[in-house]
């Protein structure tokens, strides 16, 4: 425990905890809308942030809005789960007109006392999660209320440490945020190039129109028919042919049982691992207690439960001892096809609506497809040239994705090194900085 700082409770160092937990939209006289206002939730707070995508959204209107959050989130709030599970985070950066849904808390530091940058990241210290977990209940599920929440203490230096503490965790977090928003884009081009040479043939209808198609090269656009031809799907490029996910595709089978070989270590790829990241995890065979199966290199993995929440793995190169989750299936591509190729396939829309479709059981998060059923759904329809081309560009794309996650799972390995080490007093600011300015960007 640091000796310079004061050990002070929440209560003393808020000027509000926001709880709207048990509010619904039916409770305030309304209903969910398909726009508005997002209403955020547990589901939602992953890996020290918010993930918008790992829910299917959810808004209300303004009439409702303004009933549920009658004090809005603002910036500098902490968001925290109360439960299921307990105590995960996120910083608000920035106001949002969003409604704070179920099992979540808003700390709103007062500023004269707390910064809340810093706040954010003493809540992530050892000490503070065993006072919270200490004062949680429950039996199935751990819980705690707000009066409890209250009462758990935290370090509180010297306003000015805590901007830098809160400035310095906060610079190794705003890059592994400009990673992920940089492979946010490398996908979206990438998708945005899958759908208009293969989907909605955008160079073959402009060249049917007499006009040449939009930031193309002119080999490129050669590889594009100016004719369209009758097909089962309706009109084609003309020569094209109609593709399933089995044509391109073969799922890799095997078993692998970790625990057998106690003392290697295995690249782990696996639902959690995805959902923090998509890094896989390096861990001994003696802590993987069940049969996973094999990882090639050059696989995409897709997941087969809940496809409502589409976990799409582009996997690279790995090791001899990658093994993944039963719940992803390996795919590996066909002969004369690529892994770009079908990770665009298996991750776009039409692909993931498909899914959705084939679906089995009655719980939300616990439906799955079969592996045989998704060979069978419509992939594309494309010509052995324009394929090749599409490789060709979309590969490098992908692979600088895949270097930019593994550069975001190492600055997040040295902020949780250093953030227990800074809270606590063990290192010292000056010391650190330093090292954090000479880390490579």
């Amino acid at each position: 425990m640091r000796s310079d700082a004061n050990w002070r409770a929440i209560e003393d160092v808020v000027v509000d905890i926001l709880d709207r937990r048990g509010v619904t939209p039916t409770k305030l006289g309304g209903a969910f809308t398909d726009s508005g206002h997002r209403v955020i939730s547990a589901k939602l707070v992953k890996g020290g942030r918010l993930e918008l995508d790992a829910d299917e959204p959810r808004f209300v209107d303004r009439r409702i809005y303004e009933k549920w959050m009658r004090t809005p989130l603002q910036a500098g709030d902490v968001i925290m789960t109360s439960e299921a599970p307990l105590g995960e985070l996120a910083y608000m950066a920035e106001n949002t007109d969003w409604c704070l849904g179920q099992r979540l808390f808003a700390l709103r530091p007062n500023a004269t006392l707390v910064d809340g940058r810093y706040l954010y990241y003493a809540l992530q210290y050892a000490e503070v999660r065993a006072d919270i977990n200490g004062r949680a209940s429950g039996t199935t599920v751990l819980g705690i209320r707000q009066a409890e929440l209250r009462k758990v203490r935290v370090p509180i230096p010297s306003l000015d440490e805590q901007r830098e503490v809160g400035a310095l965790l906060g610079a190794l977090d705003d890059r592994i945020d400009n990673l992920r928003q940089t492979n946010a884009t490398l996908e979206a081009i990438a998708q945005a190039l899958f759908k208009s040479w293969f989907v909605d043939f955008d160079p073959v209808r402009a060249k049917a129109e007499g006009r040449e198609p939009e930031g193309m090269d002119p080999a490129t656009a050669a590889l594009f028919p100016s004719e369209f031809e009758d097909s089962e799907l309706g009109p084609i490029p003309q020569g094209w042919r109609p593709v399933s996910f089995g044509d391109i595709a073969t799922l890799s089978t095997g078993a692998v049982s970790p625990m057998a070989t106690p003392e290697r270590q295995f690249e782990h790829y696996s639902l959690p691992a995805f959902d923090a990241g998509q890094r896989p995890v390096a861990e001994p065979g003696e802590t993987i207690k069940s049969n996973k199966t094999p990882v090639p290199s050059g696989a995409v993995l897709v997941s087969k439960l809940n496809p409502h929440i589409p976990r799409i793995w582009f996997v690279g190169d790995t090791n001899q001892h990658a093994v993944c989750s039963t719940e992803f299936l390996v795919w590996m591509p066909k002969r004369g096809f690529g892994s770009a190729f079908l990770y665009t396939v298996a991750s776009s829309p039409a692909f993931n609506r498909a899914m959705r479709q084939l679906v089995t059981g009655t719980s939300t998060s616990h439906q799955r497809v079969r592996p045989g059923q998704l060979a069978e759904i419509q992939a594309a329809v494309i010509s052995d040239d324009a394929f090749a081309t599409f490789e060709v560009n979309v590969t490098p794309m992908l692979k600088q994705l895949d270097h930019n996650r593994r550069r975001a799972a190492k600055l997040a390995e040295v902020r949780d090194t250093l953030l227990p080490r800074i809270i606590s007093g063990r290192l010292r600011l000056p010391t650190v900085e330093a090292a954090v300015v000479e880390f490579p960007a």
